[in-house]
């Protein structure tokens, strides 16, 4: 089952309240996005830990009903 694109905005808007998020459907199948963050959560963190931080946003939802999000992630 996949997942929409509202359902993983408000996760990571949950997790990143001060967050700008853009997530697109790459292939037009809701199982295949790019999303990108901008958070002042990750100032100071490195690219993979910004990510492992969305990951855990995510809460165990990446490799089951979302199959593929390339993120794109930044402090303002």
């Amino acid at each position: 089952m996949a997942m929409a694109a509202e359902d993983i905005a408000r996760l990571i808007k949950e997790r990143f309240p001060d967050a700008e998020v853009r997530i697109e459907d790459l292939a037009g199948d809701g199982d295949h996005y790019a999303a990108t963050i901008v958070s002042e959560a990750f100032r100071g963190k490195s690219r993979v830990q910004q990510h492992q931080m969305v990951y855990d946003a995510l809460q165990g939802n990446m490799g089951g009903a979302l199959h593929a999000l390339a993120l794109k992630t930044a402090a303002p």
